[in-house]
């Protein structure tokens, strides 16, 4: 296809949501919320559809060789179709951003200064593999008051083509314009790279999957963008960490789903406890089918575990690869995370409130757990109903973006005919 064809193309997708965002803005919350449990509905009533779709795509990704951790975030069962549909009613429920006052203040002239939240407007939401991003995207956005723009990764399209579909018919049964979610059904590059130069009519593009699409958007969008980065996720065991604790937070955070952004990829372990700690966790995880990459101190105590080299410091496995240091103190364990971490999700086991205070201020990351996992690093987990992604960025969000996340603010200012001297 000519490229003035990709170009008309984006083009009019843009138009579209713009047309869409208008009238979400001025849609009621009742209104929105009806939409909302149309969709989750919807979803339930066209899972047998979906669940054949996603049959299809995961066919398809073994065939192409993709890894157990992406045909893992690739699959779909009834369950998690439930819980996705769950997931759109939990977000009807939230109480709606749109109109809340954030702040206001009577100056001496009378004026009435209010700060309100509003809608961004269009935004651009770029994933891969996991398709339940499909519907808590598509709902988070409309909840407040967004057009929203869906391009998937290829592996996902049937599957998304078919959520979209029940998604739609939900919403234009609530009367709302059915453009209001748009999934892109050609994930060719050439129409997302016109799609990052609209920003005559998208706001806001949001990627999220591996380090490759990020930067790729980052360089050609010629839109705001908030990065979704990678996540080097750590668990650092201090050396007055309760061991047991210790070692259930650490499995779970690798193993009990390594193909997320918020698994455990890097375990720190004080020198002073780790001839007693990790033999019994590298036991666990081996026999969970971990393979462990260890430092020169690791290896001498796991003598199994295959040398760590640099890259291994900052890599997202995505899989059941784990690399293990043990550290000189907190102050290494910390300094670790400040040069290889993404700013994703860092967690401390730890008794001394000391160590404790010292790491959640001075880990500079969007989450910082103390004595939990790092896989409730999770808008769900957090209340949220669910999130377009985590923000390793600090503007204008950071962390799991819920619905109040994907507003801006306008002031209005009130008077009674006051005039500026």
């Amino acid at each position: 296809m000519p490229e003035t064809d990709w170009a008309a193309r984006a083009r009019d997708i843009g138009h579209l949501a713009r047309a869409a965002a208008r009238q979400l803005a001025a849609t009621g919350t009742r209104t929105k919320d009806d939409a909302l449990r149309a969709m989750a509905n919807a979803m339930r009533a066209e899972a047998k559809a979906i669940l054949k779709a996603n049959a299809a795509d995961v066919a398809a990704g073994k065939k192409a060789g993709l890894s157990s951790a992406m045909i893992d975030r690739l699959t779909l069962s009834s369950d998690r179709i439930e819980k996705m549909a769950r997931s759109v009613e939990e977000i009807a429920e939230l109480r709606d951003p749109v109109g809340e006052i954030i702040e206001g203040y009577v100056r001496p002239n009378g004026l009435l200064i209010q700060r309100v939240r509003v809608p961004i407007g269009v935004v651009l939401v770029i994933y891969e593999s996991r398709p339940n991003v499909t519907s808590d995207v598509a709902a988070l956005c409309l909840k407040s008051g967004n057009a929203t723009i869906l391009r998937g990764g290829k592996e996902a399209l049937r599957t998304n083509l078919a959520i979209h579909r029940a998604l739609a018919g939900g919403i234009q049964g609530a009367d709302l314009p059915a453009d209001a979610v748009q999934l892109v059904d050609r994930p060719d590059r050439d129409l997302l790279s016109e799609l990052l130069r609209r920003s005559d009519t998208i706001d806001l593009v949001i990627p999220r999957g591996g380090e490759g699409l990020i930067r790729t958007v980052t360089e050609q969008s010629t839109i705001p963008v908030i990065k979704h980065y990678k996540g080097v996720c750590h668990v650092y065991v201090d050396d007055l960490a309760d061991l047991d604790m210790a070692a259930e937070i650490c499995f779970n955070a690798k193993v009990q789903r390594p193909g997320v952004c918020n698994a455990m990829e890097t375990m720190l372990v004080h020198k002073t406890i780790a001839a007693r700690f990790l033999p019994r966790i590298c036991k666990r995880l081996s026999e969970a089918g971990v393979e462990l990459r260890g430092c020169e101190r690791t290896r001498q105590i796991i003598p199994d575990a295959k040398p760590a080299t640099g890259e291994d410091w900052s890599a997202e496995y995505l899989d059941l690869i784990l690399a293990i240091r043990a550290v000189d103190d907190i102050g290494q364990a910390i300094d670790h995370i400040a040069v290889y971490g993404s700013a994703h999700t860092d967690a401390i086991v730890s008794e001394d409130i000391r160590h404790i205070r010292q790491f959640v201020r001075d880990v500079d990351s969007s989450s910082v757990m103390v004595n939990t996992t790092t896989r409730f690093s999770d808008g769900g987990e957090y209340g949220l109903g669910a999130e377009v992604g985590i923000s390793t960025d600090k503007l204008h969000a950071r962390g799991p973006m819920g619905c109040r996340d994907l507003t801006t603010y306008k002031w209005v200012v009130t008077g009674n005919g006051q005039l500026r001297m």
